[in-house]
């Protein structure tokens, strides 16, 4: 893809490029009308060039920029000019969680914070009847200012009735196709490795899988190759969390039972969850107590910590990280 550093797009002056992905290249650019910075993404060719999928964006962007709440990245704009499809939003600064991720995993209460966040913005999507699809800690941003938001809803679904057919799942991300299996290997629930419909519950599965990393250090599911994983998801129970309390461990394993209607059924009712058992850690004295040994939570190990310093970045963006949705 050319570069743009320099050039106009629309109103949009490139100022600098933030990063590139599966959803194309990223730039930190300035808002000449409104006086502000934005991020620009610019399509690939391959996606602007095929008049199917580029009506398919079209149709789930504009889905995704009626959502209004403080966890979802915002959409201001989405255009076209000089051959280029490019799509604005929001400028963040700050870091995904996955870079503040350590593989000591995090205390009870940071995870509540970030996972309550994320299921309140879900929560204003499903409701809309928009299914994000491909949630993992690099679609999740955290702000130098506190807050938490969701990105990268290029492979989100509408779940309102659009349209019949049938998405079936790549273990890579991808910009959405009829006939494709969505997601990211080690978040996907298995009715989307299953290639089968998905609803808010396949989403919950995946924050699941991301509440598991940021108490465990480890992701929930992993083998040594891809298919392996996708193997593990659809047969195996993750491993059980150590030094977790009974609540907590007991709400992630609800997140990640295999059936859907074994999960919580909306993302509000996980908000409401995470509500009782933080203040019940809040109220506690002394160190959580562990889960009772059980076939799912075993006899707790000995572990060790330590203190690591999170790396900060100052722009949502670099190469190899996730697209502004």
């Amino acid at each position: 893809m050319r570069d743009l550093v320099g050039r106009t797009l629309g109103h949009y002056r490139i100022l600098s490029e933030i990063g590139q992905g599966g959803m194309g290249v990223v730039y930190r650019a300035h808002d000449e009308r409104l006086d502000r910075d934005v991020a620009v993404k610019v399509l690939p060719e391959d996606v602007a060039d095929d008049p199917d999928r580029l009506a398919r964006f079209e149709r789930e962007a504009r889905a995704v920029a009626r959502l209004d709440h403080p966890s979802l990245l915002a959409i201001h704009d989405f255009g076209r000019e000089a051959g280029l499809t490019f799509a604005v939003t929001e400028l963040l600064e700050g870091e995904t969680l996955r870079d503040r991720l350590s593989s000591e995993g995090m205390g009870w209460p940071k995870v509540a914070e970030i996972g309550a966040a994320v299921a309140e913005g879900l929560a204003a999507a499903h409701g809309k009847g928009v299914v994000h699809r491909d949630l993992k800690p690099e679609n999740i941003f955290l702000t130098f200012d506190g807050r938490v938001k969701i990105l990268d809803f290029g492979l989100a679904r509408l779940v309102l009735p659009v349209d019949e057919e049938t998405e079936t799942a790549t273990a890579l991300p991808a910009v959405t196709a009829a006939g494709t299996v969505l997601g990211t290997v080690g978040y996907m629930s298995p009715e989307q490795i299953r290639g089968e419909g998905v609803d808010a519950r396949s989403d919950i599965f995946s924050l699941g899988c991301v509440l598991y990393e940021m108490l465990g250090g480890r992701r929930p599911f992993r083998d040594e190759s891809a298919a392996g994983t996708l193997a593990a998801v659809l047969r195996d129970d993750p491993p059980p969390l150590t030094l977790v309390d009974t609540r907590v461990a007991r709400l992630v394993a609800r997140c990640l039972q295999k059936n859907p209607a074994e999960r919580y059924q909306s993302a509000a009712e996980l908000r409401s969850a995470i509500g009782p058992v933080s203040r019940h850690q809040s109220n506690a004295s002394g160190p959580p107590s562990p889960c009772l040994p059980s076939p799912t939570c075993p006899a707790p190990e000995r572990t060790t910590t330590s203190a690591r310093g999170s790396r900060k970045r100052s722009l949502a963006h670099s190469p190899g990280s996730p697209d502004y949705g």
